[in-house]
């Protein structure tokens, strides 16, 4: 069993415009889905997921107040009020059932020890699309390079119920 108190350091590397884009685009977001990403950033990924994907609704969840204060400005500057928002809270402690598409750029260890919410709390059919690192264990349903003119990302989307 997981320590829900514990939080594990994950550094604040943002993820490129275009990788957001493939991420929600792999994920088949759309104006019925409801994102999660774990982890704020800047805001982008919920920011993208409302104003380009059109989504219901999008929430991040973030620990770090000025991370969370910065996709909060963000979010007001993008006119997205009302349709993403910014959660302060411990992702391992936060309900993610209401998620349709759920998004991460963690670490691999931070993903293992995630597995056991994310099979308990996530219906079936649940898409969870991961930047960079593998959620190992399960069986990816695509993976994809995404070339961002500096690097290339790897992309992995899992679907709950067909992961195993």
């Amino acid at each position: 069993m997981t320590n829900v108190s514990y939080v594990p350091h994950v550094p604040y590397v943002p993820t490129p415009d275009k990788v957001v884009k493939r991420m929600l685009e792999i994920a088949k977001a759309g104006k019925e889905d409801t994102v999660y990403d774990l982890g704020c950033g800047d805001g982008r990924v919920v920011i993208t997921a409302a104003k380009d994907f059109e989504v219901k609704k999008s929430v991040c969840i973030e620990i770090n107040d000025e991370r969370l204060k910065e996709t909060l400005e963000n979010i007001n500057k993008s006119n997205v009020v009302g349709r993403a928002f910014a959660v302060k809270g411990n992702f391992f402690e936060a309900d993610l059932s209401e998620a349709t598409v759920l998004t991460m750029f963690l670490l691999t260890n931070v993903n293992e020890m995630l597995k056991p919410k994310l099979e308990k709390e996530l219906k079936p059919g649940t898409r969870i699309v991961s930047h960079e690192f593998e959620i190992r264990g399960w069986i990816p349903k695509e993976v994809i390079k995404v070339e961002d003119g500096n690097m290339t990302h790897l992309v992995y989307l899992y679907i709950v119920g067909e992961h195993k």
